[in-house]
């Protein structure tokens, strides 16, 4: 979808910055086929000239013109505060192809850039093209990325690293920044523009209804309360969940101090710049809750276009609190299916709770563990399971297995079908901290091979994959504790 907004209070025009002697360092055949990308037999574009164009050294490949890139104003909290003005620090819109938009991260300055370079580093680079993929092979919403292209221009951070060009696609990267932007101006022409342009291409339902922007509220939280338990469920932790960074759409954008979790502890914190764990995993439901709070307060001017202040107030306070009853519902059926249970039975929360509560006391490894109980049969005797060597109080894990084998018994399913059934909701691989480590260090040496295979492990995560098997295992106790920061 075009971002067709325009004006200095909304975007800015904004040539990328040339990057000297580009080269590929990592490319998604899957994401290219999404812009229609015609591919060589070496997996990259027939057309040489998409490496300068995604590099931001050109504007024009093949058919297409990116005759108007632009960077966005948005405003946003973060980490609690209000913040102001943000906007695309170092992203550039090149523009719409295909109904998608295109956009290169790290392609220099642009008018809200502030104090930065505009610049990113091949390390996050690395990083943000894994993990975007990872998580839509997962089934999870999120920004694509399309490709990463590298050069040997130096660039500053804690150290000095190089540059790289992370090129990413969405059908919009509209954000409830954009909204808390022109509800800080208090311009409400804008904020009516940018509502209808999300219910004309995205939320056409909410055209319909006597309340189009009350429900395009609802609409919007809804998407995240899934979103967010589809991240709990994998143990994704994004680590920076500002209200800038935070979809319109309900994708997952803005990959930064991002982990996925080894050894389960429920207050983990990915970001080591999170000081206070605003952002834990466990506080990751309610801090989306109070980013559509900040929604709902940018969006109330469009409500009273139709009602009191006071109806207006009422109207958005009720819908907010929908959220942690769509999320509740979401999680609940996620973990269900994690377990290898079709039905919904009362007590099936507290079986789940009581599980996580065991995992995090012996930090068992989430991803691993979830896998591997779809070995656990019918018939199958707590004293026999393998898993339960992996927890420290053997009695409480024993009490566990056996009331979860009971729960089994209510199911109308063979053990070969919840087996499948299981094995298509636990992945056996993710982006695990050391993987991404290890192939970031490889490609800081000009060998791109680690990427690549782990970018088509990546791919098929639910899939056995035995020739990779030592990609599904935790990591080495020497990289348990990786963290990373903000500027990754």
């Amino acid at each position: 979808m075009p971002f067709t907004l325009r004006g200095d209070d909304v975007c800015q025009p904004t040539p990328p910055t040339p990057l000297p002697n580009p080269y590929w360092v990592a490319f998604s055949a899957d994401a290219a086929n999404l812009i229609h990308i015609k591919l060589g037999a070496n997996g990259l574009p027939q057309d040489e000239h998409w490496l300068d164009v995604l590099a931001g050294n050109e504007l024009h490949v093949g058919e297409y013109t990116f005759s108007n890139p632009i960077s966005t104003a948005y405003s946003g909290h973060q980490f609690g505060s209000w913040a102001g003005q943000l906007g695309d620090g170092r992203a550039i819109l090149l523009g719409d192809i295909h109904h998608q938009e295109l956009q290169l991260k790290g392609a220099g300055r642009t008018h809200y850039s502030r104090m930065g370079d505009g610049r990113a580093v091949l390390r996050s680079s690395i990083r943000e093209f894994l993990c975007s993929e990872a998580m839509h092979a997962l089934g999870i919403p999120t920004s694509r990325a399309l490709a990463v292209v590298g050069s040997k221009q130096a660039v500053r951070r804690e150290t000095l690293e190089t540059a790289a060009v992370c090129s990413r696609i969405a059908s919009s990267f509209i954000r409830v920044g954009h909204f808390e932007h022109f509800a800080s101006l208090q311009n409400n022409v804008r904020l009516k523009e940018l509502a209808d342009l999300l219910i004309s291409e995205f939320y056409l339902e909410c055209r319909k209804e006597k309340d189009p922007y009350l429900n395009l509220f609802k609409a919007i939280s809804s998407r995240n309360a899934k979103l967010v338990a589809q991240w709990q469920s994998v143990g994704f932790c994004h680590g920076v969940l500002n209200s800038d960074n935070i979809s319109a759409l309900g994708l997952t954008i803005d990959y930064g101090p991002f982990g996925f979790l080894d050894h389960f502890e429920i207050d983990h914190i990915c970001n080591h710049s999170d000081q206070g764990g605003r952002y834990a995993y466990h506080r990751q439901p309610q801090i989306m809750h109070w980013n559509m709070a900040c929604l709902a307060s940018a969006m109330l001017p469009l409500l009273e276009l139709e009602h009191s202040p006071e109806e207006s107030q009422n109207l958005l306070r009720s819908a907010l609190e929908e959220f942690p009853v769509i999320y509740a519902k979401e999680w609940q059926q996620l973990f269900r299916l994690k377990l290898g249970l079709q039905l919904a039975h009362d007590g099936d929360t507290k079986l789940i709770e009581r599980l996580l509560q065991a995992m995090h006391d012996s930090q068992v490894d989430f991803t691993s563990f979830f896998r591997s109980l779809s070995h656990i049969g019918k018939d199958s005797k707590p004293s026999d399971i393998a898993q339960r060597d992996q927890f420290i109080d053997r009695d409480n894990i024993d009490h566990w297995l056996n009331d979860y084998i009971d729960r089994l018994q209510l199911e109308d399913m063979s053990d070969e079908s919840r087996r499948e059934l299981m094995n298509h909701s636990n992945p056996k691989y993710i982006l695990r901290n050391h993987l991404a480590q290890a192939a970031i260090e490889k490609a800081q040496q000009d060998d791109f091979s680690e990427i690549e295979k782990l970018h088509r492990v990546l791919s098929k995560p639910f899939d056995e994959q035995l020739e990779y098997d030592a990609y599904s295992k935790p990591p080495p106790l020497d990289m348990q504790r990786v963290a990373v920061s903000c500027s990754s």
